[in-house]
């Protein structure tokens, strides 16, 4: 079973993420990284965990607008997101968990790993652990110093929770942050 990542990015930096967290994942379970274009539906995943990622764009999760916007700075074009591709999820039984890329400011609001999170949670799914944001420098990055290890000790605490024994009980508050 093991883990499924699937991420969406234009500009290479949620990717860049999105392999580090993968490695992570990688010291407990078996894992898929998956790019959305190419990810079957949400609820067709069959894993011990789900990790969605993708990059913040306007406050959330990208449009075609502002997928076309970061495709004109220079990104490749994408034309499924993962708000699409959440969009055509039935019903989720799984656990799951969701990131995002963001510009490191402290007045800018809206993060698209939370937002996906809140889709995940109406479609059934259990959250392993809250959303985490890795920064990135301005909005076609480069991603901070340390962003990959901390992506990689995050997919590591991910990995630990959904390898866990079920007969150990949920995960405590401390676990999931």
């Amino acid at each position: 079973m093991g883990a499924v990542v699937v991420y969406e990015s234009e500009l290479g930096n949620t990717a860049a993420v999105a392999r580090a967290v993968t490695e992570g994942l990688g010291t407990a379970l078996d894992v898929e990284l998956l790019d959305v274009a190419t990810a079957p539906p949400p609820h067709e995943v069959v894993a011990q965990v789900l990790v969605v990622g993708g990059p913040t764009h306007a406050l959330g999760m990208s449009r075609p607008s502002t997928r076309r916007d970061a495709a004109a700075r220079g990104g490749r074009v994408v034309t499924t997101g993962i708000r699409e591709w959440l969009g055509s999820s039935g019903p989720l039984s799984l656990p799951v968990t969701a990131f995002d890329t963001h510009v490191r400011h402290p007045d800018l609001p809206g993060h698209a790993g939370r937002k996906a999170a809140r889709v995940l949670l109406r479609l059934g799914a259990e959250l392993l652990t809250e959303p985490e944001s890795f920064y990135v420098r301005d909005a076609e990055g480069p991603l901070l110093p340390g962003e990959l290890e901390r992506a990689r000790d995050w997919g590591r605490r991910i990995g630990a929770l959904a390898a866990r024994d079920p007969a150990a009980g949920p995960p405590s508050p401390e676990e999931k942050t």
